[in-house]
């Protein structure tokens, strides 16, 4: 049955391939080589298998190449268009921190308006009570020579009622009685001319301290409304600025004052003193002032505290923010519990709150890492330096300079690691930094 399967499969082979003979001939001698059906159908079908794979692979290669070609054209536009958009936030940025000066300056000279209108404000308190007690004074005084005045007069007449007609005229007689009496009467009469005097100089010097009081009250009342309007201005954004980055005011500036508790302290608040009495309307004004400014030193004590500051004051590029993103490393995606910020070997980087330092050297990964614990629970870590200029337990302030920017560490380039963790968890910091670009 094989056999026969095989003639026939041969005798078909034999028709669409015959037998071919190639001879090879030389000078001496003759050769051939026989080429069966079977040979031929294998090397028709070796050349087919080998033309068909070098079309594919020809045709791959130009699918690669057009591929590859679309995906560097389209890489190109990408990274003009995110040049472009970092050159669009780094001008913002510019002008952002240019309105922030402004903004401080403005701030600053609200402030020492504030305290030139407090200082006349006491001044002008104290010179109306003054001129309280003046006319009290006066008052009094009027009241006591009116009743000598009457005392006087009550005095003449009980006189002559009590001598008569006839015992005056017996006086008059008497010469020496008669220079008395009228020494008497010129003294009485000169006494009741100087005491009308008197009560008309009075009269006039309480018109006129009338007057005074006032103008005092009208002036008061301008620099109460001044007052009270420099304190919204400057309380309202420093408020505003706590609640965009989700700092409860009311905890904070709690947390605050226990800080600054101490009796006869500079936040002590002032207050105008009744002795007892009923407080009047300009001391409750005074009174809801002095508790404002005091709000107000609290609130300026706290934003010292707080990281709303910026850790790099040059020009740097904003390369990563705070999220899951691109491992540069790996390719993976990974969660980035910070912001970077590239700029130039050496760079100044700045405390972004006032702070005790908790770690200044080497970490795994970060590099050269600065630890800075603040209030409120908050802890702010500055890697990857070049140089650290700080120790561990050093007090720091705002804007004190404590390390150079580097690239050690886990690093694929010059910048800073910037991380801020409230309670040990890690928040964004451009929202602190963004919060505070309006008031500082």
């Amino acid at each position: 049955m094989r056999t026969r399967l095989a003639i026939k499969l041969h005798s078909l082979l034999e028709r669409h391939f015959p037998e071919r003979r190639v001879f090879l001939k030389s000078d001496n001698d003759t050769r051939f080589i026989r080429l069966s059906s079977e040979t031929q159908v294998i090397a028709v079908a070796g050349v087919a298998v080998f033309v068909g794979w070098t079309a594919v692979a020809t045709a791959i290669l130009l699918m690669d190449s057009i591929g590859s070609g679309n995906f560097r054209e389209q890489a190109k536009r990408d990274q003009a268009t995110y040049q472009e958009r970092l050159n669009v936030l780094s001008a913002e940025r510019d002008m952002r921190a240019s309105e922030a000066l402004m903004a401080q300056d403005r701030f600053n000279t609200a402030l020492e308006q504030i305290s030139t209108m407090q200082s006349e404000l006491l001044a002008s308190e104290n010179r109306r009570r003054e001129l309280e007690t003046g006319i009290e004074v006066i008052q009094t005084t009027l009241r006591a020579t009116m009743k000598q005045r009457e005392d006087a007069r009550l005095e003449l007449a009980s006189l002559k009622q009590e001598d008569g007609a006839d015992a005056y005229m017996a006086n008059v007689s008497n010469p020496a009685q008669m220079d008395f009496m009228t020494q008497a009467l010129a003294r009485t009469a000169l006494e009741r001319d100087q005491i009308a005097a008197d009560a008309k100089d009075a009269l006039e010097q309480r018109d006129d301290l009338e007057l005074e009081i006032r103008l005092m009250q009208e002036r008061s009342d301008e620099i109460f409304r001044q007052l009270e309007e420099a304190m919204v201005i400057s309380v309202e954004p420093l408020d505003k600025m706590f609640r965009q980055a989700g700092m409860p005011t009311d905890r904070i500036i709690e947390e605050v004052r226990r800080g600054y508790s101490g009796m006869g302290g500079p936040l002590t608040p002032i207050s105008f003193s009744t002795r007892g009495e009923e407080l009047t309307p300009d001391e409750v004004r005074a009174n809801t002032l002095l508790q404002q400014m005091d709000q107000l030193n609290l609130y300026r004590i706290a934003a010292e505290k707080a990281p709303f500051a910026s850790p790099v004051n040059a020009v740097v590029r904003y390369t990563s923010g705070f999220g899951t993103r691109r491992d540069p490393k790996t390719g993976g995606r990974r969660m980035h519990n910070g912001a970077d910020f590239a700029g130039a070997h050496g760079t100044d980087i700045f405390a972004t709150a006032d702070g005790v330092v908790t770690h200044a050297g080497w970490q795994s990964g970060f590099g050269r890492l600065v630890k800075i614990k603040h209030a409120f629970g908050i802890e702010t870590l500055y890697a990857h330096n070049t140089k650290i200029r700080v120790k561990v337990g050093q007090r720091v302030s705002r804007g004190d300079h404590i390390a150079d920017m580097g690239s050690t560490g886990r690093s694929t380039g010059t910048h800073l690691h910037y991380e801020v963790r409230v309670n040990g968890k890690p928040v964004n910091p451009m929202t602190y930094i963004k919060a505070a670009r309006n008031v500082f």
